[in-house]
């Protein structure tokens, strides 16, 4: 089954927020890079997406020049980087049909902010007809403030809402380590 790893916004712009500080996987960039890896020696595409809000002025503005890789993730040659304005990767950019031309019908994803860039792109993965995987351990985010006030969510908290959200619905929940492994076995 063609497969195609989907990266999410793992970009400078989040590190420059105050609130990286509290970032759930400070070594995200290492990890991908390592489901980056993996991909290409499977011979599975590799698609990158960043976020952008051009004109907003902040660190998710174009001319901030944050909007690009962090640090240790570097794009191959042929391998997309699509920027997209919206939660999902699919609504403002031309994913589907660069996995449609591809004949690509397993998504492995990772990225930042789990609960939002990843879950959502999930979810309208799901619905297109796509086996989707998130990779768990391969995605990050920051504790949440809940709705009324009372409290925070920590991040590990919403990582595991998540995953039991997304879990046998929208996709199956799996580990670096599983998709390395599974990479590994197909290479025999």
């Amino acid at each position: 089954m063609q497969t195609a790893l989907v990266v999410i916004d793992v970009q400078e712009s989040f590190r420059q927020q105050p609130q990286w500080a509290s970032i759930s996987n400070p070594a995200i960039a290492d990890d991908v890079a390592r489901l980056v890896e993996g991909a290409r020696a499977a011979g599975d595409d590799v698609i990158w997406v960043l976020h952008a809000e051009p004109g907003s002025g902040g660190v998710f503005d174009p001319a901030s020049g944050h909007v690009r890789m962090l640090e240790g993730l570097e794009p191959q040659a042929g391998e997309p980087v699509l920027t997209k304005h919206a939660h999902n990767a699919f609504t403002t950019t031309d994913l589907q049909q660069r996995l449609t031309r591809a004949g690509t019908r397993r998504l492995r994803l990772a990225g930042i902010r789990t609960e939002q860039c990843v879950e959502t792109t999930a979810r309208l993965a799901s619905d297109l007809g796509y086996e989707v995987e998130v990779v768990l351990d391969a995605t990050a985010t920051h504790p949440l403030a809940l709705h009324d006030g009372s409290g925070e969510l920590s991040a590990d908290e919403v990582i595991a809402r998540t995953a039991a959200a997304l879990s046998g619905r929208f996709a199956t929940i799996t580990s670096i380590a599983e998709v390395l492994g599974e990479a590994r076995a197909a290479l025999r």
